[in-house]
């Protein structure tokens, strides 16, 4: 199978686009800049941008199915990247053209927590992108993955600095809000599967790990596979202190959260359906013995 991807020199895609060589498909992938996957052999690549429709205009004839990854976790609006516009148009832009070059299958990447009536901008313009997937005419399945770990990943990794690097680290809030954090390997795994499984076509999965931990307990486990074996330090921080705090300095880029993000934190993110683990027979990896492969 020809795959046409957007986001595939990300963290996720490029595991993906590496189970579909494995898997012996073919990949075009588009990219901004013409060596962001030369690291890849045997892939064809394509100069294009889901946020211009011109430049997508016959670029995915001869594919056989779409997998659309382009997403942000943060909005920087002065430099034009913001949620409707990297979610709803890009979705959009890839819905017309997957349709008007003749593909069928597609495949979109949403996000754990998303849904109607959501408090968040960004699980707001996730559904809004989920909903313009359903209307469409396409062979459609949509994943929502929880908070992805592996080599790459930025939560794991940025908290492990932390951890290194303060004496104390400080938790919002109380810290019992639950994380079900899922092996990117397991993530591109379903992807890849669903391409040929007819009985994903028209739904939408909750990808969690096996495990579920609370913020607490997920920095014990990063703690103790750096070597601390009783875990963390932490203190914990007043939700009605912090969150003026974070609402005042959230525009200064290197501030390392939103209002958006903590509220998302908060709310936790697990998952009470298995159906993506049991419809694709996946072989879940467990969080705390893989983070030992790269911390």
């Amino acid at each position: 199978m020809k795959v046409f991807i957007t986001g595939g020199s990300g963290f996720v895609g490029r595991e993906i686009i590496q189970q579909l060589l494995v898997k012996n498909h073919s990949v075009r992938a588009l990219v901004r800049r013409a060596d962001a996957l030369d690291d890849f052999g045997g892939i064809e690549t394509i100069i294009g941008d889901t946020t211009q429709p011109e430049t997508l205009r016959d670029q995915l004839t001869g594919c056989d199915a779409v997998i659309h990854l382009v997403g942000i976790i943060r909005e920087f609006s002065g430099r034009g990247i913001t949620f409707k516009k990297l979610h709803v148009e890009s979705t959009n832009n890839m819905l017309q053209a997957t349709e008007e070059q003749g593909i069928k299958r597609y495949l979109q990447m949403s996000a754990n927590g998303t849904r109607e009536n959501a408090v968040t901008n960004y699980h707001q313009t996730k559904w809004e992108a989920e909903e313009l997937v359903r209307q469409s005419k396409l062979d459609w399945t949509i994943f929502r993955p929880s908070l992805i770990f592996g080599a790459e990943d930025q939560f794991v990794n940025m908290l492990a600095q932390l951890i290194k690097a303060l004496p104390i680290v400080p938790v919002m809030g109380d810290g019992q809000y639950q994380l079900q954090p899922v092996s990117v390997i397991d993530i591109a795994a379903g992807f890849v599967t669903a391409l040929n499984q007819p009985e994903a076509i028209g739904k939408t999965y909750q990808c969690c790990g096996p495990q579920a931990f609370s913020y607490n307990q997920l920095l014990d486990l990063i703690a103790q596979t750096l070597g601390q074996v009783a875990g963390a330090r932490k203190i914990h921080q007043p939700l009605w202190l912090m969150k003026p705090v974070v609402a005042a300095l959230q525009s200064i880029p290197l501030f390392p959260m939103t209002s958006d993000q903590l509220q998302m934190l908060l709310e936790g993110n697990s998952c009470n359906d298995d159906s993506w683990k049991n419809d694709f027979a996946l072989e879940l990896h467990e969080f705390s013995s893989n983070i030992k492969t790269y911390l």
